[in-house]
């Protein structure tokens, strides 16, 4: 058994066994709710408007994404506990060992990427709090505090979720009132007719936020007992990171709303200040900018977390571990912080325009593997697995697995015509009149190229193969 007297996690990509299980599935709505209701959701939201959708009908497509992405987030979170391992792990039995890493590949750049947009977001409020005006400060204490909780691991990022989530309920009950009592919300609704290619659009900015979750949404429900229910889990983590991303998403398009209308200031120069400005400045600004922080902290906690989890997927596919000492642990940490700290110090002025492209590309890269996953999971294996053989090539997963690895290409590749982005746009794309349907093309034609192959092919195991006998559960009961 791990260490418990230790302050810092022991346990790494191997499964967690039965003794070292603890928690109740409510502690995924506070992690993913905190998770969600943060700064770079208010942003996502505000995209919407900024590129081009009326108010109302931006809020109605980000709750559609919200909703169609966060099912397919929640069920990769109800994995966790029957499982007991990290999300990219498992994703072994469908790509091999060696295949797996090249999602894992675009999973690190995902977390790099997010944790930047996150580090110039929250050094900005830590400046306003201390008063100072040099970004490098707020950035550097930010990266700081990412890594000591990062580096303490799973049950201190939950206790982080839980402050999250109460500062986030205050300070966006207080910002939804401040909005609504003192701005005519009238005067930036209606404006535009209802257009296709914006509706769509905010949506694929709300399933894209939910789905770029789901590489290592498991990893946070692993420690669970493993006679949880499959759907308890799956109910909590969809309320908090649904509930969250939406009403952090509503509050950004009503932002960006309102800055188009030249009400409260310019949410495009100053996405932090603009929130402060909102809530009415002073001291209340000052509370404002510590949701901020503690919002972005959590989710910034996780991707470090996720990538130091996916970076030694990668190294143990090769040296055939199934853990990786704590100082291993740390110095991964401590690199992938690095580089989002750096790449945040030298972040480019066209924010928005950025952020936009980079959510709409993961969306891209990371559908087929989510379908890849998802059809394994509930319909071709149904979550019976040989444990031992995800950590050896030669096992019965192999090194490379042509179904999933064909049918992620295929899947990436048949959205090309129909992306809508600011260094491509498909020809599909101008046909629709500027619609970006890429990722419900990628969803479609991966499950058609994989289910059939992959149930021709299937490689489960009658029962699940576990370490040893004592992870082996007495019984799980079904959900």
């Amino acid at each position: 058994m791990a260490a418990a007297s230790s302050a810092v996690e022991a346990r790494s990509i191997e499964m967690i066994p039965p003794g070292e299980r603890h928690g109740h599935p409510k502690s995924q709505f506070t992690l993913w709710f905190g998770a969600n209701a943060q700064i770079t959701a208010i942003v996502d939201g505000a995209l919407a408007v900024v590129f081009g959708a009326d108010a109302f009908w931006a809020i109605i497509g980000l709750l559609v994404g919200n909703v169609l992405g966060g099912i397919v987030m929640a069920l990769h979170s109800a994995q966790g506990p029957r499982l007991g391992l990290p999300q990219m792990i498992s994703s072994r039995a469908q790509f091999g060992v060696y295949g797996a890493v090249i999602p894992l590949v675009l999973v690190i750049l995902m977390y790099v990427g997010f944790a930047s947009t996150g580090t110039v977001l929250s050094g900005q409020a830590i400046n306003l709090i201390l008063g100072v005006n040099v970004p490098a400060v707020g950035i550097l204490v930010f990266g700081a505090a990412t890594a000591l909780l990062a580096i303490l691991g799973y049950k201190y990022i939950h206790a982080l979720g839980r402050i999250a989530t109460v500062l986030g309920l205050a300070g966006f009950l207080y910002l939804t009132f401040a909005v609504l009592t003192r701005y005519d919300i009238g005067q930036i609704m209606f404006l535009k007719g209802f257009e296709w290619p914006t509706f769509l659009t905010a949506i694929a900015l709300g399933a894209g936020w939910q789905l770029t979750f789901g590489p290592y949404v498991a990893d946070y429900s692993r420690y669970l007992p493993q006679d949880t229910s499959e759907r308890r889990t799956f109910w909590y983590t969809f309320a908090g990171s649904v509930g969250g991303a939406q009403w952090a998403m509503t509050i950004g398009a009503l932002a960006g709303g309102l800055s188009a209308a030249h009400l409260g200031g310019d949410f495009l120069k100053n996405q932090v200040g603009y929130m402060g400005d909102l809530a009415g400045g002073g001291l209340v600004a000052v509370f404002i900018y510590l949701v901020i922080v503690s919002g972005k902290l959590t989710v910034n906690c996780l991707n470090a977390y996720g990538a130091f989890m996916c970076s030694v997927t990668i190294g143990t596919a090769v040296n055939r571990r199934d853990t990786v000492s704590r100082t291993a642990r740390i110095a991964f940490i401590l690199l992938v912080i690095a580089a989002s700290v750096l790449i945040a110090l030298f972040a480019s002025k066209d924010f928005l325009n950025l952020f936009k492209n980079f959510v709409l590309m993961l969306l891209m890269v990371f559908t087929p593997w989510s379908v890849i996953n998802l059809v394994d999971y509930y319909k071709i294996s149904r979550d019976r697995l040989d444990i031992p053989a995800l950590y050896n090539p030669d096992g019965r997963y192999g090194r490379w697995n042509a179904a999933a690895l064909v049918s992620y290409g295929i899947g990436v590749v048949v959205q090309i015509p129909f992306l809508a982005q600011a260094l491509y746009t498909g020809p599909v794309t101008h046909w629709l009149g500027g619609a970006d349907i890429s990722w419900i093309v990628g969803i479609v034609v991966t499950m058609a190229v994989y289910y059939p192959w992959a149930k021709a092919t299937n490689r489960a195991p009658l029962e699940t193969i576990y370490p040893d006998e004592d992870a082996a559960p007495a019984r799980v009961p079904a959900s």
